[in-house]
Formats: C-alpha cells, sequence, structure tokens
C-alpha cells in the first residue's frame, strides 16, 4: 500500500507474460548454488537512440545471463525507455529483468506511477535506489534516503527489491561504519539483495563482506564489476564514485591507453580475472556493469566459458 494525496493504494502485482521463465524473482535465482552471471545497461537519454540502445541490450540478452537491469535517468527522464527495454528483453529472450528506479528527484506520486508502469509491463524486479543529485541541484523532498523508497515499494505489493552497496563507503558518507548502518537500515526496510559500486580490487569487496556479515546483513550481496576498455572511462569513474585503483590497473591504462584495441582487451581481461577471483573465494553471483557494450559482455562470457558450465549456447552467436 502507498499513501498519495490521503489515499492507501495497493497495487496489484502478478505475471503478465506467458512465459514463466523471464518472470523468475531475482531472489530466487540467487537462491541456486549455481554460478551467475549477470549484465547492467543503461537506456537512451533521448528517443532518437532508443533503437540503437536496444538493440544493444538485445545483443547482451543473446548471450542468456541469468538476469539483465536497466538503469534509470535522473529525475525519471528515462522512466519510460527503462520499462519499454526490461519489458522487451524479458518478453523476447526469456531473460529475467530488473527495473531500477530512483527517487531523488521524484515525488511520491510520480513512484507510484512508475511502478505502476512496470507491473503493467510485467515487471517484479525492482532496484530502489535514492539516486545521484542532479546537476542544477533540483530535487524533492518526499524522499531523503533509498530505505524509504524501499518501504514504500515494499507496500506497493509483492516485488523483489534490490538496494546498491558500497563497499569503500558512500562517497557522501564520513565514516564506513555509518555507512553499515544505514545499509542495515535497507534491508530492515525490505530490501532482498544488494549488488555493489564498481571495484578494482577485490580485498576491498572481502573486507566490506565481513563487515556487513558482522552486521548482520544476511542477503546476497552480489560484487559489480567494472570492465574499464577507455582510458577516459576510468577517470569518469573515479571522479564519480572516488574508488580505490591499484597500481597494477594503472600501469595498464599507462600501457594500452592510447590503443583502443589493447585497452579493450586487457580491460575485458582485467574484469574476467577479477571474476575469476571472486569466483575461486565462493562468490557465485557476479553483476558486471556492460555500459552497452555486447562485444564486452561476449568477451567476458568468452574468458569463463569453461567455468560457466552449460553456458556454450552463446560462443556460435
Amino acid at each position: 500500500m502507498l499513501p498519495v494525496d490521503g489515499i492507501i493504494i495497493r497495487i496489484a502485482t502478478g505475471n503478465r507474460a506467458a512465459d514463466k521463465g523471464a518472470h523468475m524473482r531475482i531472489s530466487d535465482i540467487l537462491s541456486s548454488p549455481a554460478i551467475t552471471i549477470s549484465f547492467e545497461v543503461f537506456p537512451p537519454k533521448t528517443s532518437d537512440s532508443f533503437d540503437s540502445v536496444l538493440e544493444s541490450a538485445k545483443n547482451i540478452a543473446a548471450l542468456r545471463p541469468d538476469f539483465m537491469s536497466v538503469t534509470y535517468g535522473a529525475g525519471g527522464g528515462t522512466s519510460k525507455f527503462t520499462a519499454a527495454i526490461a519489458a522487451d528483453i524479458q518478453n523476447t529472450y526469456n531473460v529475467p529483468m530488473l527495473a531500477h528506479l530512483t527517487c531523488v528527484s521524484s515525488t511520491r506520486e510520480a513512484v507510484l506511477s512508475t511502478v505502476r508502469s512496470y507491473v503493467e509491463y510485467g515487471i517484479e524486479n525492482i532496484m530502489a535506489l535514492r539516486g545521484d543529485i542532479p546537476a542544477d541541484g533540483k530535487i524533492e523532498t518526499d524522499y531523503e534516503h533509498a530505505y524509504q523508497l524501499i518501504e514504500d515499494i515494499r507496500a506497493c505489493g509483492d516485488f523483489c527489491i534490490g538496494g546498491a552497496c558500497y563497499p569503500e563507503g558512500h562517497i557522501e558518507c564520513a565514516h564506513k561504519s555509518d555507512d553499515i548502518k544505514y545499509l542495515k537500515q535497507k534491508v530492515d526496510a525490505g530490501c532482498d539483495f544488494l549488488t555493489t559500486q564498481m571495484f578494482f580490487d577485490n580485498n576491498i569487496f572481502y573486507n566490506f563482506l565481513y563487515r556487513a556479515r558482522e552486521a548482520g546483513i544476511n542477503v546476497p550481496i552480489l560484487p559489480g564489476i567494472m570492465p574499464i576498455t577507455k582510458a577516459r572511462q576510468l577517470k569518469r569513474s573515479i571522479a564519480m564514485s572516488g574508488t580505490n585503483v591499484p597500481e597494477r590497473f594503472y600501469a595498464i591504462v599507462d600501457r594500452f591507453g592510447e590503443d583502443p584495441a589493447a585497452m579493450k582487451q586487457a580491460g575485458i581481461i582485467y574484469a574476467s580475472e577479477q571474476i575469476i577471483d571472486l569466483i575461486a573465494n565462493g562468490i557465485t553471483h557476479i553483476h558486471v556493469y556492460s555500459m552497452n557494450y555486447p562485444d564486452v559482455a561476449m568477451g567476458i562470457m568468452k574468458n569463463l566459458d569453461h567455468i560457466l558450465t552449460g553456458r556454450k549456447d552463446y560462443l556460435s552467436l
């Protein structure tokens, strides 16, 4: 149930498509002991590039990941594209979809409208995020923290809800202990699983996972892996997230950054090695930020072909 203008509304959820396989809850996928790989894509900013973005997303879906996520633009400006891409892939490729929803620039009424559209599209997995403050600084006041959005989505119906976490601490949070406390608040509000911000040193993730478990956070935590395939991409990523970059990776960028083909290959290999190390240490569910690059997603899948048993079908694509 969600209060809007004094009215309590409960949104009826349920599968719309005939193919039940695509409508798996992410939490059910993560309950399996099998190794899973998922990919994130982002929607276009304008309708002019919708077809090309959808084509890239479809090519990634053709690799048969365990699920895919679609991000959500600041202020909800691309929300209609998020729902459309998620529904198209879910129904065409039988790939379960996770649709993002941010709240920092949204009113409660806008959130309700977006959740209703997700239901109509047959989407039952929602990634609930506060979202970044827009460049113009314009925000709404209905939501201050992600846990409030999680509470409202949970009250709307039987959704599977994901949340974000930050192995190195949120950039706006001064103390890691406080960051873990706020993360526990998200889980207590009804978050079913968590996905981390990108990191380039797996030891940071292992340390974070220990601290989260010590705090009583027992939901699945998926490491988020970002293949850096362009030198400028690394600079932008550091500026946005403040993530630590090992000297080993700086050396890779210094050596190959001016050669696009070599940098792409090196970036795919580095991300693949991160994933292999995670799997070797018992982390079986991996989320990859694809940046809408099907060839990057394909490169990672090929590098893991014998590790991801039963996934040889994509090699013929």
